[in-house]
This record gives structure tokens, C-alpha cells and sequence, in this order.
């Protein structure tokens, strides 16, 4: 017979297989364990319920989710692409640059992957295909791989789950993303060009240097809200998540009051819209709270840790390791998923290796994102797959050359831990 722990992990592979949400799963998989062991099974919701009321920070969740859905609503993206085009749209594959760098920008507000590549992608997609310069697949791509700057560069929803399972500071984590975030956009910005050349792209409609003044005066209103973030939340005004509140206040009275972009009937379906996305969240988060009961009752981190010390592993092997086991789980697994239930595992290892842990919350959260390109769950291929209406073969194709820039991200932040940290020391950090 199996054991209680044996049991349970069947029985969420198999709930999740059956497609059930794996955060009802892993509630299932912990009221079986629960059962099993002849406990109380409300420990399950007792636990759930604490480690949601006791986290301030997860209240910073939905509020970026708000924010992010307002801008897509109203005029925001459209204005942040204008004055992208009028940027950097004057060179040869110019709108993948543009595709890229308003990336960039919305990364700065939005803090998530997914509202990147729905909201602004949609529009960059179509904004490359139009007159028939770049092929479909090629755009969806570019997009997709675009869109993970976003969890990357603060806000960052991802981020804030990290910081839930691992106890390190949000507003640390989130200054440490900025480098990394910005390098991420540079390798891709370079896979591009290569790309342009290579496929001969066009030099497209360029907009005259004498409208680039007036672009940037018709998106500083939008480009005014990562400065009033970070200003906020590093210069001791706000925390993360009062920063998420005045995000979405903010988001919210320029497109209203400012643009007239945003009707009530639109806000309302927003509302519908960012409820749904939170709801998801907080299943996945309650479900992971309440089965790290049984993780820490099985004492899997302490057992994980001694079966590691065996291997003699260096603090440089142990981030090899994580890379690699990382890069295979999102292939099946959502980032979510990976960051609440497996990420917690390690985390006494990396405190043993003397790994910081800010540092070692960038490297997880690229692996990650990048999970979020790779076959077969590769979420964001799904939503540009959809917008495209390309075969995911043809989109996998395309998108290789964008993985081996963000993967060559991925080696400098892992094997260069002051580049990861050195904003948040200018801020007074000590790790």
C-alpha cells in the first residue's frame, strides 16, 4: 500500500491530468494525505486560510492584475507603441523592435507575462502582419518571448510569490529584477537584428525624427506610472503593495479622466476580467499553502538538503543543477505552480550554500518565464497561437533563436550574482 506522501502526489498528478486547476489538486492531495494519517482534515483549510490573511504582500497580486487590465482597455498600449515606433522603428526590422522595447515599457506596470502578451500583444502582432513584412509565426514569437521581460522588470507578480515562500524582501527582489530585465531585452533585441538580416526584413514606415517629441509628450502620462512606482516603494513612501493600489488607481484616472479611453462598461468587464485572473491565482496559491503543510510535515526540504550534501555540491554546481531541473519542469508545469511547490524545497539548501536569496529568486523566476516558451505546456506559445492562428509547430520553429538569447541571460544572471544585486545594494541591501 502506498504511503500517505505517495498517495497524495498521485493523486494530484492524476487530478491535474484529468484537467483539474492544480491548485484544487493540490487540496485534494493534502486532504487524502490529511485522511491518511488519521488528522484533522480542516488542518488543510486552517492552513490555507492563515497563510493567506497573514500575507500583506499577496494582497499586491490582484491590484497589479487590475492595473495591467485597465491598460490594456484603455489607450495605453497604443500610445506606449506610437512612441516605441517613433523610437526605434526607423531600423532595418524595425517593428520587432518596437514589438520589444514596448515590451520593456509595459513590463515597468504590468508585473505579468500573460496581460503583456494579450493586452499589447495582440496589438503588436498586428502591427508587424498588416502590410505582409513579417510572417505571422515570426511576430507571435517575437511577442511571446518579448512578453517575459514582464514578471521580470518591476512590478512583478511572479516575484511577490517568491518572496511569499521564501521570506525575502519584495522591494529588494523587485529592484533586483531591473538589470536582469533590461539584459533579457537586449539579448532579444540582438536576436532580432540578426533575424532582420538574415530574413531581410524591411526598414518599415519610419515616423520622422520632428514626431518623436510629440509621441513622447502623448505617452508620458502612462510613462509617469514606473517612475511614481519605484519612486514610491525605494524612496520609503509605499510598500510594494500600496504601490500596486496607486498602479491601478493611477492606470485607472488617466484613462477615465486623461484619455476618456475607458467607458463603465468596459471598467466593468475589467473588474470580471481581473476577478477571474485573481481567482485562478489564489486557488493555485491556497492549494500550494496548504500541501506545504505536507511537504513540512514530511520534512522534504531537511531530507532534500542531506541527500544534496552527499553530491558535495558548490554554490556555482547547485545553480547548475537548479537551471537544468528548472528548465525541465516548465516544460510541464506553470510558473506558479513551480515557484509555490517546488521552489520551497530548496530553499535551506540555498541558505546552507551561503546563495543569496534575492539573487536566487531572479535566476528561478527566468527559468520560469522561459518555461512559459517551451513545449509542451509553453503557456504563452498557447496565447499567440491563438492570436496568430499559426500551427505551434511553425511558432516553435521561430521562437529557438529568441530561448538561446534569454538562455544566455539566464547564464550571466546565474554566474554573475553582483550584476543581480548591484541596484539593490545602491539601495542599501546587505546580502
Amino acid at each position: 500500500m502506498l504511503d500517505p506522501m505517495t498517495l497524495s502526489i498521485v493523486v494530484i498528478v492524476l487530478m491535474t491530468l484529468f484537467g483539474l486547476s492544480i491548485g484544487i489538486a493540490m487540496l485534494a492531495g493534502t486532504v487524502v494525505y490529511l485522511g491518511m494519517k488519521g488528522f484533522d482534515t480542516s488542518i488543510a483549510a486552517e492552513t490555507m486560510l492563515q497563510g493567506l490573511f497573514n500575507s500583506y504582500s499577496l494582497l499586491a497580486i490582484p491590484l497589479f492584475i487590475l492595473a495591467a487590465d485597465i491598460m490594456n482597455t484603455g489607450s495605453l498600449a497604443e500610445r506606449l507603441l506610437r512612441f516605441s515606433h517613433a523610437l526605434v522603428g526607423r531600423f532595418k526590422g524595425g517593428l520587432g523592435y518596437v514589438n520589444i522595447v514596448s515590451s520593456i515599457i509595459f513590463s515597468g506596470m504590468s508585473g505579468s507575462a500573460v496581460a503583456d502578451a494579450v493586452g499589447m500583444g495582440r496589438v503588436e502582432i498586428h502591427m508587424m502582419t498588416k502590410d505582409g513584412h513579417y510572417p505571422k509565426s515570426y511576430a507571435g514569437a517575437l511577442t511571446a518571448a518579448s512578453a517575459t521581460i514582464g514578471p521580470i522588470i518591476p512590478p512583478s507578480i511572479p516575484l511577490v510569490l517568491y518572496a511569499l515562500v521564501s521570506d525575502a524582501s519584495v522591494g529588494y527582489l523587485f529592484a533586483a529584477g531591473i538589470l536582469p530585465g533590461l539584459l533579457m531585452g537586449v539579448m532579444l533585441l540582438v536576436m532580432n537584428g540578426i533575424a532582420a538580416r538574415r530574413r531581410n526584413f524591411p526598414v518599415d514606415n519610419t515616423v520622422p525624427v520632428s514626431e518623436l517629441p510629440r509621441a513622447f509628450v502623448q505617452a508620458i502620462p502612462a510613462l509617469m506610472l514606473p517612475v511614481i512606482l519605484l519612486g514610491g516603494i525605494y524612496g520609503g513612501v509605499m510598500t510594494p503593495t500600496e504601490a500596486a493600489a496607486v498602479a491601478a488607481g493611477y492606470a485607472l484616472l488617466i484613462s477615465v479622466v486623461l484619455y476618456r479611453s475607458v467607458s463603465f462598461r468596459q471598467f466593468y468587464n475589467t473588474l470580471l476580467t481581473s476577478a477571474r485572473s485573481t481567482a485562478a491565482v489564489g486557488i493555485l496559491v491556497a492549494g500550494s499553502l496548504a500541501f506545504n503543510y505536507v511537504i513540512t510535515r514530511e520534512n522534504v526540504p531537511d531530507m532534500l538538503a542531506a541527500w544534496m550534501a552527499q553530491f558535495e555540491l558548490s554554490a556555482t554546481g547547485f545553480l547548475i543543477a537548479i537551471n537544468i531541473l528548472f528548465l525541465i519542469l516548465g516544460c510541464f508545469l506553470e510558473a506558479g505552480a513551480v515557484l509555490l511547490i517546488v521552489v520551497p524545497i530548496f530553499i535551506p539548501t540555498v541558505h546552507a550554500l551561503g546563495i543569496d536569496t534575492v539573487h536566487f529568486g531572479i535566476v528561478v523566476v527566468i527559468n520560469s518565464m522561459i518555461g512559459l516558451l517551451t513545449p509542451p505546456y509553453g503557456l504563452l506559445l498557447f496565447i499567440v497561437a491563438n492570436i496568430t492562428r499559426e500551427p505551434l509547430g511553425v511558432l516553435v520553429k521561430d521562437i529557438m533563436p529568441f530561448i538561446i538569447g534569454l538562455l544566455i541571460a539566464l547564464a550571466i544572471v546565474t554566474f554573475w550574482p553582483d550584476f543581480v544585486l548591484y541596484v539593490p545594494r545602491l539601495l542599501g541591501y546587505r546580502g
